[in-house]
């Protein structure tokens, strides 16, 4: 595989969702991000009120508290903490699959506000993103060419992860798939059993019927 394709894939293979949405006063809100096996996760995130006067989504005051919640496809939970307004978590999955990100505000300083509504800014970074390289760089006192030997490396190990949790995902649904199949052999065999003993049945009785009739 040339160099070209492969930085491609480290592209594809670690990635950086950034999104918004709206909440109410007491409304959680919840998240499902897939995630390989031992993968660091950090999630950055900043909260806006809406202001009823100026009709629009300000900064929200400092006492606003945020509570993070995340949860590994077995139903642990990996993380529960209180943030303010705005902050930083940081996990890192033990388990592949499916992961629970959900993030609620309990503070009732937003009943003050016209309706209760915030805005929240969430970006989610997972695998080779997480990193800060700027800071890995300075603290290892790397070179640009060892730093970027240094990305290239976890982009192929992130690569890695990314193919074995895709191996796991099909090993699980051709499990999956077998069950269903296997399910669905032994209940045509029992439909098929039910038939006859239901036809059997019912000739007896109609035997016994015309011989009560004399009619046989």
């Amino acid at each position: 595989m040339g160099l070209p394709a492969l930085l491609l894939l480290a592209l594809c293979a670690a990635g950086a969702r950034g999104l918004y949405f709206h909440i109410g006063e007491t409304e959680k809100r919840c998240f499902i991000e897939e995630i390989p096996d031992e993968t660091m996760v950090i999630g950055n995130y900043r909260t806006q009120m809406w202001d009823k006067q100026k009709e629009a989504f300000l900064p929200s005051t400092p006492g606003l508290g945020m509570h993070v919640e995340v949860k590994d496809p077995e139903g642990k939970v990996v993380l529960s903490r209180q943030y303010g307004s705005e902050g930083r978590f940081t996990f890192t999955s033990h388990t592949p699959g499916d992961h629970q990100i959900c993030l609620h505000s309990n503070s009732t300083k937003m009943a003050l506000f016209a309706g209760g509504r915030l805005r929240v800014h969430l970006n989610i970074q997972v695998g080779g993103h997480a990193n800060n390289y700027p800071e890995i760089a300075a603290k290892d006192k790397l070179t640009e060419l060892q730093l970027r030997a240094r990305q290239l490396l976890d982009q192929v190990e992130q690569i890695q992860k990314e193919q074995d949790y895709q191996r796991y995902r099909e090993e699980r649904f051709r499990l999956t798939s077998e069950s269903t199949n296997q399910r669905v052999l032994w209940w045509s065999i029992a439909q098929t059993i039910i038939l006859i003993l239901t036809g059997i049945w019912q000739m007896r009785h109609l035997k016994s019927f015309f011989e009560a009739k004399k009619l046989v």
